[in-house]
């Protein structure tokens, strides 16, 4: 059995693992047991998708325009034109998605080292 400091030092960290296991994993199971009977057409799925698509969208636009920490500090049009590329790599490869993200990586680090030292 834990001793009472231990169990108080640990509870909050217990507390965190089963709330965020419950939150996530409840949405996963009816995402299962519902998975199935839903159409991939219907009017529900094709908006979830389209909401989680802008969701992504809005986080790299973000990443790209408003970065945080050393991204920071590099270029806006180093940043949009690492994407362009990136994006134009994918295409021309059949949209084979980790192509394009490495090409937009390599741009990225490469620009940066191309960069004059501040």
């Amino acid at each position: 059995m834990l001793t009472e400091p231990l169990m108080t030092a640990i509870w909050p960290y217990i507390f965190i693992a089963v709330a965020g296991w419950l939150a996530t994993d409840i949405w996963r199971w009816l995402g299962v047991l519902l998975g199935n009977r839903i159409r991939e057409d219907s009017v529900w799925l094709v908006w979830v998708r389209s909401v989680a698509i802008a969701l992504v969208a809005a986080v790299v636009a973000r990443l790209i325009l408003f970065p945080t920490g050393f991204l920071e500090t590099t270029p806006v049009a180093l940043r949009v034109g690492a994407v362009i590329i990136g994006f134009a790599v994918f295409l021309l490869t059949r949209q084979r998605v980790l192509v394009g993200i490495l090409t937009a990586e390599a741009v990225l680090i490469g620009g940066i080292f191309l960069l004059p030292a501040s």
